[in-house]
């Protein structure tokens, strides 16, 4: 008998991935969790039916939301990562000597638990002395804190359900609020090709253009995720993303990576025609307010 995991992108797109065994099943207090193993993109996370991460591909997407901040802003030591259980994020971030401190907020303790078994290539960092992981609602977390961060990184998942907070206002405010003055904040900000996707894009980007005084998409293209193609939010108070790229002394760290470059840095930041028309409306409107 054949298995296959299917998601849908959309309400009439399915993405499907034949699977060789379901490794792990477990309903946490907050979620479904599943990981399969599959011929194709190894080991698959997924919450609630919806794909975090596979082992094939998930290099890309932690490459993309840890090191573009990292290379423009050259001071940073303390940093908050919301989400990111699985510790991908957290392994890219203790490859920099300067990193101090990394709090990492996870809302469910689960996720934490199957990915230490069953994506160890993922977790391996995460018992680093400098990572203190904090199991609480990330947005009660975050209003506590205050100049506390050079780079907070939101890797949460989609914007419905109970993570819905993390894409308010409010949230981005307590964001602003937790950097110091020369912080930047890095987010998920989905796929820009579905209409219900793009939907959630402007709404949390003009959120973000209406928080921070600089505010940037970039993009990767991600083949496990919808349409395969993804977005990034920038957003600093002082730094800007391509202008304040600092390649060589980037270079000079001599990090290998899979995906991200320097060249790279500044070409992802440059949208096709579309999504400028897109961004460009978002943040027109939110310049009127």
């Amino acid at each position: 008998m054949e298995l296959w995991f299917s998601e849908f992108h959309a309400p009439d797109v399915k993405h499907s991935i034949r699977v060789n065994r379901h490794l792990y099943s477990k309903r946490s207090d907050y979620q479904q969790i599943d990981i399969f193993d599959t011929p194709e993109f190894g080991r698959v996370l997924a919450l609630d039916g919806n794909v975090m991460l596979t082992e094939r591909d998930e290099f890309i997407y932690d490459e993309m939301i840890t090191h573009v901040p990292m290379a423009v802003h050259p001071n940073i030591r303390d940093i908050l990562v919301i989400g990111a259980g699985d510790g991908g994020v957290v392994r890219e971030l203790t490859r920099y000597d300067r990193v101090e401190r990394i709090d990492l907020v996870e809302m469910d303790p689960q996720v934490v638990e199957a990915c230490r078994t069953y994506l160890p290539e993922n977790a391996c960092r995460l018992d680093d002395s400098r990572v203190r992981i904090t199991f609480d609602n990330a947005l009660r977390f975050i209003r506590r804190c205050h100049s506390a961060y050079d780079l907070v990184i939101v890797d949460s998942t989609d914007p419905f359900g109970p993570l819905e907070g993390l894409f308010t206002r409010e949230f981005y405010g307590s964001c602003y609020n937790a950097l110091r003055p020369d912080g930047i904040m890095v987010n998920q900000q989905g796929s820009p090709f579905y209409r219900h996707d793009v939907e959630a894009m402007k709404r949390s980007h003009k959120r973000i253009v209406s928080t921070f005084p600089i505010s940037r998409i970039y993009q990767a293209h991600i083949p496990t995720y919808a349409a395969g193609y993804w977005l990034f939010g920038f957003a600093s108070k002082t730094y800007h993303p391509i202008d304040d790229l600092n390649a060589k002394a980037w270079e000079a760290l001599g990090l290998r990576t899979q995906y991200y470059t320097t060249k790279l840095h500044v070409g992802c930041f440059y949208l096709p025609a579309f999504l400028e028309e897109i961004v460009k409306e978002v943040e027109d409107a939110a310049s009127q307010h």
